[in-house]
């Protein structure tokens, strides 16, 4: 292809020239400027003070000169719409079919541009596309078109369009040479394919078809079309059984004794590609669904959705990843010497996969991961590129690319690319922002009539606040943003994730360059709005472990600096603190504690007090940890004493008092049997004790004790019953977060439930109503309220003090028992069977009971059935 028409093609794909090229375009750009239209005003007033008026003719002529006028037609709207909002199968499906009804060369020229823009390498619109320049004169740009499309495109049915093309063109016996390289290079690009039999097939026609003159010609010939039949047979081609008894029949045509030699030799590829082919049918089978019918005369243009993850597009990118790992297992066997077409084969099934699922970062990854490691850089490097414009919101291949590229020295690349990245996920932020804004109708209008926010972004409450015994620099003074973004779920996620990008770009700075590039991309980090605290706490614990000359400090300036912005983040606050424990700073530490815990809820605080507690506990002293459990207390007056007082005793997780003193260790050996009684009142009762114990500031005295009455859930309860400090042990949740167990065993219920049994028996029966409805969906039976208080009373297995049958023995005897008719004597029972050990005494005299087998009515040798 030369410069020039290269240059051409790219004139026609860029979106901004093809409104320029088109006369007929409408846009905000042609509307009359406000000069214009006042001097029309002037000029209409000036004709009407003379008299005169404008003549029907030459109204309807300043209409129709007047753009403004004109209404844009369909596929100047749609297109607008698809410039916006580009991955829209159904609109540039709808697009093509407006430009191919106008009929207009230019305008199918933009509109099949534009879509292969978005949607590169699909080969149904190229198709389409270049059926309209199939004419004598049109050739040249068709050849064009083909050199472009042909030059990346794994799929068959291009190829075939192609193949075509050439034969139509080429009709001449002088030519055969060129249809011939034109099959040859189509083969060698997807000859491999399962689908490309077809292609194949025709080959072997044309071979042929070839006419000869000489036996040296014709010799030619039969080796000709002998390789092209040895070659298709061990590929796994959907007509490969066809394919195979023609080379059978051509084999023996010519010499029955070394046909049967090449056919034993080729016996092995052939079956092994037959069983290949029918794993390729099993694997492509659901990759590659029929296409939905068309609303229009043109078949429908596939092209690919953007992801939404749900169930079926999971299933399907996992469908997707089985058939390229078997396709990387080599199924068929290739030897070394072959190893050129299995890289082939594999290279274009990746290509299939990167435009059936273009979306899909992680398919990307996979073609670039194989590529690299079969010793192509360049070529995984391009592979990462074309990701990258599919999905310009890809962290995976952003980062992939990043890395490869540090490791290759191009750091101005990296830079560079991190910065688009940035760019593009800022946008992203601020169009969600705006989504946000505008569905929750967060704006009003004022009194002017301008539209302002609801609420103004509130300070975090310590801007005012002393900086304690932590000194700043002017450094900081003037780079932070000073607008926050609203804390919203989705976009709080979203921020966290962008935060990700800058602490990538912070690393990349500090390891590929320097301690200065690191801090002036965290500079620039900085003065972004959206940035999260996390990119603050990144860069602190940079400092502190790579800066070995004073880096505590400046971790520090940048803990405090970032406290300015976020000190209403109790993940920051909490992670402010550690470091400072952690560095053995206690001045400071006891000092930022005291400043930000009043900034908090307590609701909030609490993880803040923990912290400080577990400091206090372990290396401060005795004096200091009761008072720091007596303002906890205040604060919290919910909390029993013995919870701090254990947590005093804790170590590593290791909770001696609860284990051994509380009976924790003992609960949770104890086996949990429905109906066991004694159990649930041993339980009770120590849980009762605990009350007396925990709470009897709480009691509320002259209320009798109110017996705790079974239920069907009894079973589940006593499983994991165990006692506790305040109320009764809360049903532990599947995939509750084991932090929040501990949280569940020390923190209080509302006063009441300590002292008042009706307040317990009302939370009992909230939690047997949560756990009700978490079971319907096992849909387990529940047994009624009067035999579930029976089974509550029945004794325990350990109350059983009688003689203990074995109860295979006993259903031997049932089974073996012979019951007496009515109506016939019985016969005499058979010899009975070995007595089974004795269960009981019996007093003698009393004759054994009969337990031979029942032998019907009829008894004995009537024939009767024996059970």
């Amino acid at each position: 292809m030369s410069e020039e028409q290269q240059n051409s093609i790219v004139d026609i794909e860029t979106p901004t020239e093809i409104a320029t090229n088109d006369t007929e375009y409408i846009g905000d750009k042609t509307q009359p400027t406000e000069e214009i239209l006042n001097a029309l005003n002037a000029l209409n007033q000036t004709t009407a003070q003379n008299g005169h008026e404008q003549s029907p003719a030459l109204q309807g002529n300043i209409k129709q000169d007047t753009p403004s006028q004109e209404a844009p037609s369909e596929w100047h709207v749609l297109r607008e719409k698809l410039r916006e909002q580009p991955h829209d199968p159904e609109g540039w499906n709808k697009l093509v079919d407006l430009a191919e009804a106008r009929a207009e060369i230019e305008q199918i020229k933009q509109t099949y541009e534009a879509l292969l823009e978005v949607y590169p390498n699909t080969s149904s619109a190229q198709i389409a596309y270049l059926n309209h320049f199939l004419s004598p004169g049109l050739f040249p740009y068709a050849e064009e078109l083909f050199r472009r499309f042909l030059r990346s495109s794994p799929l068959v049915d291009l190829w075939k369009f192609y193949l075509t093309y050439v034969r139509r063109v080429n009709t001449s016996p002088a030519s055969r040479e060129a249809v011939s390289k034109a099959y040859e290079f189509a083969l060698s690009r997807i000859g491999q394919d399962k689908d490309s039999g077809d292609i194949w097939s025709d080959y072997i026609q044309f071979l042929k078809a070839g006419e000869t003159t000489t036996t040296w010609e014709e010799q030619q010939k039969m080796d000709a079309l002998r390789k092209v039949y040895h070659r298709a047979v061990q590929i796994p081609l959907e007509n490969v059984e066809k394919l195979w008894s023609e080379l059978e029949t051509f084999e023996n045509s010519l010499n029955k004794i070394t046909a049967k030699k090449f056919m034993s030799d080729l016996s092995p590829s052939y079956m092994q590609a037959r069983t290949v082919l029918r794993q390729l049918q099993r694997h492509l089978g659901p990759l590659f669904p029929p296409p939905p019918a068309s609303s229009s005369t043109r078949p429908h243009l596939y092209l690919p959705p953007t992801p939404t993850f749900n169930a079926a597009e999971r299933a399907l990118v996992g469908a997707w990843k089985t058939y390229l790992k078997w396709e990387e297992s080599n199924p068929l066997e290739f030897e070394d010497k072959d190893k050129a077409t299995l890289i082939s084969r594999i290279q274009g099934v990746y290509r299939k996969a990167a435009i059936r699922m273009r979306f899909y970062a992680e398919i990307w990854y996979m073609a670039f991961v194989w590529t690299n490691s079969m010793g192509k850089p360049e070529e995984a490097l391009n592979i990462l590129k074309s990701g990258m414009e599919a999905n310009p919101t890809s962290f995976l291949l952003h980062f992939a690319y990043c890395e490869l590229q540090e490791s290759r020295k191009e750091h101005a690349d990296v830079t560079a690319t991190f910065d688009k990245f940035l760019d593009v996920l800022r946008a992203e932020l601020d169009e969600l922002e705006n989504r946000i804004n505008s569905a929750n109708s967060s704006f009003t209008s004022d009194g002017s009539g301008r539209t302002v926010p609801t609420s103004a972004p509130a300070g975090n409450g310590l801007g005012s606040l002393e900086a304690g015994t932590i000194s700043n620099t002017s450094s900081f003074a003037s780079q932070a943003s000073d607008e926050k973004p609203p804390k919203v779920k989705e976009l709080s996620d979203r921020r966290q994730e962008y935060g990700v990008v800058w602490i990538m770009y912070i690393r990349f700075a500090r390891r590929a360059l320097d301690l200065k590039a690191f801090r002036s991309v965290f500079a620039k980090a900085r003065r972004d709005r959206w940035t999260p605290w996390e990119v603050y706490e990144a860069a602190a614990l940079m400092e502190y472990h790579c800066n070995k000359d004073g880096g505590t400090g400046v971790a520090s300036r940048i803990f405090e600096k970032g406290l300015e912005t976020y000190g209403d983040e109790i993940e920051f606050v909490l992670r402010y603190l550690g470091f400072l424990i952690s560095v053995n700073d206690e001045n400071n530490a006891r000092a930022l504690f005291e400043r930000v815990i009043t900034a908090f809820p307590p609701e909030r605080a609490r993880p803040l007090w923990e912290r400080w507690a577990r400091y206090e506990y372990q290396y401060g002293d005795l004096e200091a940890a009761q008072k720091l459990e007596k303002r906890i207390a205040e604060v919290y007056p919910s909390d029993p004493p013995i919870k701090r007082f254990a947590q005093r005793h804790t170590y590593l997780g290791t909770d001696a008092i609860a284990a051994r003193d509380l009976g924790f260790a003992m609960a949770a050996r104890q086996p949990a049997a429905l109906g066991s009684a004694s159990t649930s009142n041993s339980i009770e009762k120590r849980t009762d004790s605990l009350f007396s114990l925990t709470s009897a500031s709480h009691m509320l005295g002259g209320q009798p004790p109110i017996k705790r009455a079974s239920s069907p859930d009894y079973k589940r309860r006593e499983g994991s019953a165990r006692p506790d400090f305040g109320p009764p042990s809360k049903r532990q949740r599947p995939l509750s977060p084991p932090r929040d167990r501990d949280r569940e065993r020390w923190e209080g219920p509302p006063r009441r439930r300590f002292g008042s049994p009706a307040g317990w028996e009302k939370e009992r029966d909230r939690e047997l109503q949560h756990v009700k409805k978490d079971r319907e969906d096992d849909k387990a039976s529940t047994l009624p309220a009067v035999i579930s208080w029976f089974v509550g009373q029945l004794p325990s297995p350990a109350s059983f003090d009688g003689p203990v049958f074995r109860t295979d023995d006993l259903m031997m005897l049932l089974r073996n028992a012979v019951i007496p008719s009515a109506t016939r004597r019985a016969t005499p029972p058979p010899t009975p069977l070995p007595p089974a050990p004795p269960v009981a005494r019996t007093s003698g005299g009393r004759p054994p009971p009969d337990y031979g087998p029942y032998q019907g009515p009829g008894g004995g040798t009537r024939g009767g059935r024996r059970y």
